[in-house]
């Protein structure tokens, strides 16, 4: 989710303060009208006139402030989606962070069990040792030929 909720805001307040200068201006307008000094149809004319357009001018004003009210509520939506981005980001990332470990984990245990289950080459080589026959002199050299056997 992208967006610069400041920025958003900024307009928003801007939007705030030209609704303000319009209604201002919408005031301003009816009071100059009814200062003017002339009496007559045509000041009568001119005062509806201005009376009509200060009613306009206040729409406009009343439009800008439901604009500046959409885009606070817009820059709100924005941050309330970045914080829930932000959490489930978070979230997955323990989740992956966990099954990452876990799978260590059973790697590291399925190398110890290959170790325990792949037999010794010594426990091999002794398994398939063939003694020579009881009392014979080639017992002398069985010593040489087994590891650990040395004299």
């Amino acid at each position: 989710m992208y967006g610069d909720t400041g920025v958003i805001r900024r307009l928003a307040q801007q939007m705030s303060e030209q609704g303000s200068e319009v209604r201002r201006d919408a005031d301003q307008l009816v009071a100059a009208s009814e200062t003017v000094v002339w009496e007559g149809r045509a000041a009568q004319a001119m005062r509806e006139r201005m009376a009509e357009r200060a009613v306009a001018l206040r729409r406009t004003a009343d439009e800008h402030d439901d604009a500046a009210q959409a885009l606070r509520r817009h820059a709100d939506e924005v941050d309330r989606l970045k914080d829930l981005i932000r959490e489930i980001a978070h979230r997955v990332r323990g989740l992956i962070e966990g099954a990452r470990s876990r799978l260590a984990s059973l790697a590291d245990a399925a190398i110890d069990l290959v170790k325990k289950v792949v037999p010794d080459p010594v426990d091999e080589m002794l398994s398939s040792f063939r003694p020579p026959p009881e009392g014979h002199k080639d017992w002398l050299d069985v010593p040489d030929q087994l590891p650990g056997g040395g004299r």
